[in-house]
């Protein structure tokens, strides 16, 4: 079913936008709560001469979200995850961990609104695009770091399997040459 919406619906879209929502949704909790209206011929017609009233709240929304662009552009949030020892995190970054990350620093957003290319699932930067409004989309860095503990950790693992990696390989020339000697002792003693 489609309608209009005329108040900003979180989860669906802003003020003046026609999507489309199941009948039940729309009965049971966007009509009653004068969220939207059914998208047909008349209300389209009502729509257009109510444009006024709505621009004004429009112009508000989008004044909203350009406020909201200022703080986010140029933003660098660092994000501490668990890593592996191959180096790759223990799952994947989500929009619901960058929104968490905003709001303790004070941006609040909703994590629909983010959006990155492809996975994060590595260390490093990321930039993440927020489409804050129809034409208003902000972007900002977004930096997966390893816990200070976690990679000191890591550190002593990667120095043990490195100790233990020259430890067989000594072992291994060692053994070598041993059959190499013992091998030129048996030559020695056959002539």
């Amino acid at each position: 079913m489609k309608v209009i919406l005329t108040e900003k619906v979180k989860a669906l879209g802003t003020i003046g936008e026609i999507v489309n929502v199941s009948a039940g949704f729309a009965r049971n909790f966007l009509f009653p709560k004068k969220l939207a209206i059914l998208a047909d011929e008349k209300n389209s017609n009502v729509l257009k001469d109510k444009q006024k009233a709505l621009a004004k709240k429009i112009s508000a929304e989008k004044s909203q979200a350009e406020t909201l662009k200022k703080k986010l552009d140029g933003l660098t949030v660092e994000l501490i995850k668990k890593v592996g020892t191959n180096g790759r995190l223990f799952g994947a970054v989500t929009s619901q961990d960058i929104a968490k990350e905003l709001e303790k620093q004070g941006v609040q957003i909703e994590r629909r609104l983010l959006s990155v290319d492809g996975s994060i699932k590595t260390l490093g930067t990321y930039e993440v695009k927020a489409k804050l409004f129809q034409d208003v989309t902000a972007t900002f860095k977004l930096k997966v770091a390893i816990d200070a503990a976690m990679a000191e950790e890591l550190k002593k693992q990667q120095a043990e399997a490195q100790r233990r990696n020259a430890e067989k390989k000594a072992k291994a020339e060692a053994l070598k040459a041993e059959a190499a000697k013992a091998e030129a002792d048996a030559l020695a003693s056959a002539e």
